[in-house]
């Protein structure tokens, strides 16, 4: 029997957040918009996930220096407070799908989620790849009742491949969590996150000298951008991170479009299985991109 389709918390829901912060710019904009909504996000946790890139030599190395960042954008919005709540996450991706990654993250999550029911659930906030929440389900396949889990990973149904970044480094972790049976709202990166682009004069008008929040966004972006190209080109940037965060805020659809749809498993040959695993999801087909980014500066700025 189908679900009806996922919608937004209707009163104030607790959140865990699950980022690869020092990975890109645009995790650190997550965190803040996040902690910047605390009338209607109460932030429990975060979690530092694992990447491997040029930034970093191995996956733990990357989740050791996202753990860190957390740590510093804590303390620029305030909230050091939160300190005792962040969590070390997964050193290495899955080996298969049957055999967790033991960490502190995934340990939490396990503990924190058994305190929430199916009718009021903690909600699972992630933006990097999902090793920690697939550990946690596979520790305790129990707490797919208990969470609804918002992943920002792979690329639109109607896109080539799925060799997006969060869902390439782990497709096992990515196939735990799809077929366990959680709540599962999907926002998929290329041909629709895509649509959430600002640019420097964007940013420099509306976050430019503000706050030192602000600066230390503005820096992570400009130096993501000198990584492949010049700060004075016409180039734009992806702040893909921001809308797993605002699914939360999504009343009547204000920010982003969905629909129920029949979950199709990431394969390992980086495309979408044909069939259906007979689950089903919500789907974020849209980003009503302007007025999105107007709350995510409003909200930067205090406003």
């Amino acid at each position: 029997m189908n679900e009806m389709k996922i919608l937004p918390p209707k009163g104030k829901a607790d959140v865990v957040l699950d980022t690869d912060t020092w990975n890109e710019a645009d995790d650190q904009y997550a965190l803040s918009y996040l902690l910047k909504n605390s009338d209607a996000l109460s932030t429990k946790a975060v979690y530092a996930a694992p990447f491997l890139n040029k930034k970093v030599e191995t996956p733990k190395e990357g989740m050791e220096k996202s753990y860190d960042e957390i740590m510093r954008i804590l303390d620029l919005n305030g909230r050091a407070d939160l300190k005792t709540e962040v969590y070390r996450g997964s050193e290495r991706y899955l080996e298969n799908e049957k055999t967790p990654v033991d960490s502190a993250a995934a340990r939490d999550l396990v503990r924190r989620a058994a305190g929430y029911t199916r009718e009021d659930p903690l909600y699972v906030v992630a933006i990097g790849c999902i090793t920690n929440i697939a550990s946690a389900l596979l520790l305790d396949p129990s707490i797919a009742e208990r969470t609804v889990v918002v992943w920002l990973g792979g690329h639109a149904h109607h896109w080539s491949d799925t060799g997006e970044f969060n869902m390439a480094q782990d497709i096992a972790a990515a196939r735990v969590v799809m077929n366990s049976g959680v709540r599962f709202v999907q926002l998929p990166c290329k041909g629709v996150v895509s649509e959430f682009r600002t640019t420097r004069y964007e940013l420099e008008h509306w976050i430019g000298n503000k706050n030192p929040l602000c600066d230390h966004l503005l820096k992570g972006t400009y130096r993501k951008v000198e990584s492949y190209a010049s700060l004075d080109s016409a180039w734009s940037r992806v702040i893909w991170d921001v809308t797993a965060v605002a699914w939360l805020l999504n009343t009547d659809e204000r920010f982003m479009f969905t629909r129920e749809c029949e979950i199709r498993l990431p394969g390992y040959d980086r495309r979408y299985e044909e069939r259906g695993n007979g689950k089903y999801m919500t789907y974020v087909y849209g980003i009503n991109r302007d007025a999105l980014m107007e709350d995510l500066f409003n909200k930067l700025t205090n406003k």
